[in-house]
């Protein structure tokens, strides 16, 4: 490898980034961003790794160099958090987290002083806020998106309750996982750094990670610190109070993190409010509906929602007569005109902070009337994500990273758990003769 020039380093890293379905669209402000994370010799060594999960003697392999010397180098990648490992059935694996929710978050979940985090986070800010093409790939690029909303708990009346599944509860989250950790807020630190505090003084110690991931970090550098369940359920309550959002990843199990998110900080949120009416996370499955009798007109709904999607507006207000000749009822509109919060269900998110924020109660969620589809994994989600991309033949052939029967299998199994319709996408881009015979045989 030694005939590479730096250019050719970080040009081959950034080319085994994007080979995986969540990329990061080249320019030099990402090269700035990989040259600060990755030495020269990191970047070579890691354009060569499989992006989904591999051993140490997988890596070794690679790069033609003794397990010994291989194991050091991934040590430090996951101390830089580069790298997450894991315990596979008593093996020891590691894998190159996505750029988001990974490796450029990671960076600044903790203080750092091997590298100089106010020009990291001035070159995040220039890549996600200003250049864009990054956040519009992440957020839309495809119909299955990264992240889900959670509603807020505590606003959901009794009955309401009843009809609550265990996977859009965060609590069930906390109470399901074996690790959990919490660590500085990312978007916070980051437009700390860039001149653009958080308009709200929102809380940073309450970005939290779940199991593997958790233990990860917690174990290589203290990018997150390991919590009890009452500590985590804490975390949750700090932030209903302070109007946050909490957004995990799309999958009904396991889900690696749930970020508790601000609308002006936030990438996912500040994307919802510039890019309205698209999009950028998939919603809860309730929605605020406004009792007018209860309503007060004080607007402070519209003030807390984060992204803008509740309008105070005039509206003149209506009168019931009853003609007693005819004994017709009719509608009469007064000349009085009176602040109403509108609320756009295009865009709402379904989180329940005006519901909590109301202090009339005259905001209640309900269930909308068309449920939102939550992948059941990450294994699900990744090859959904692939399907609408075009780039499931990446997911199966990376560097022989499904090799192995039981990951073949796993990815399979995702795919025959699809709709007709997004199973003859994944053969047409698989085109695989094994693929279509296991496709006919589950029909």
């Amino acid at each position: 490898m030694g005939h590479l020039t730096t250019k050719d380093a970080y040009k081959n890293l950034e080319e085994r980034i994007n080979w995986f379905t969540q990329g990061a669209p080249p320019s030099e402000t990402l090269y700035k961003i990989l040259q600060v994370l990755y030495t020269e010799k990191e970047a070579k060594w890691v354009a060569l790794l499989p992006v989904r999960p591999f051993t140490l003697k997988k890596a070794a392999k690679i790069w033609g160099t003794t397990e010994a010397k291989a194991e050091k180098l991934l040590d430090r990648l996951c101390e830089k958090a580069l790298l997450v490992d894991s315990d596979y059935y008593g093996q020891r694996q590691f894998v190159m987290p996505p750029p988001m929710a990974g490796f450029i978050e990671f960076a600044l979940m903790r203080t750092r002083g091997d590298i100089d985090q106010k020009y990291l986070s001035e070159l995040y800010y220039q890549y996600l806020n200003v250049e864009e093409d990054f956040v519009k790939d992440l957020f839309f690029a495809t119909e299955t998106r990264l992240g889900r909303v959670y509603v807020q708990e505590p606003v959901l009346t009794n009955d309401k309750m009843n009809h609550i599944l265990d996977y859009e509860r965060a609590t069930h989250i906390v109470e399901e996982s074996k690790y959990i950790g919490v660590g500085t807020c990312y978007c916070r630190h980051k437009m700390y750094h860039a001149g653009h505090p958080c308009e709200i003084n929102a809380p940073w110690d309450v970005c939290l990670t779940f199991d593997n991931v958790a233990r990860s970090l917690a174990e290589h550098g203290d990018y997150a610190r390991l919590i009890s369940k009452e500590e985590a359920k804490e975390v949750l309550e700090r932030s209903y109070e302070s109007n946050l959002v909490q957004i995990g990843e799309n999958v009904r199990e396991h889900p690696a993190f749930i970020c508790n998110c601000c609308g002006c900080c936030c990438e996912a949120l500040q994307a919802a409010r510039k890019f309205s009416p698209m999009q950028p996370v998939a919603t809860t499955n309730y929605i605020p509906k406004v009792s007018w009798e209860k309503c007060i007109a004080c607007g402070k709904c519209a003030k807390v929602c984060p992204i803008l999607a509740i309008a105070m507006e005039e509206r003149a207000e209506c009168t019931e007569e009853v003609s007693i000749e005819g004994e017709e009822q009719s509608t009469k509109t007064s000349g009085r005109k009176r602040k109403r919060p509108v609320i756009n269900e295009e865009i709402c998110l379904g989180c329940g902070v005006c519901a909590r924020n109301c202090p009339a109660k005259a905001i209640e969620l309900e269930r909308r009337p068309i449920q939102v589809i939550t992948p059941v994994n990450s294994t699900h989600r990744f090859v959904l994500q692939a399907i609408e991309k075009g780039t499931l033949q990446n997911l199966i052939f990376d560097n022989q990273a499904f090799a192995n029967h039981r990951a073949m299998a796993a990815v399979f199994g995702a795919i025959l758990r699809l709709p007709p319709m997004k199973q003859a996408l994944a053969s047409k881009q698989f085109k695989s003769v094994y693929l279509d015979k296991l496709l006919e045989s589950h029909r």
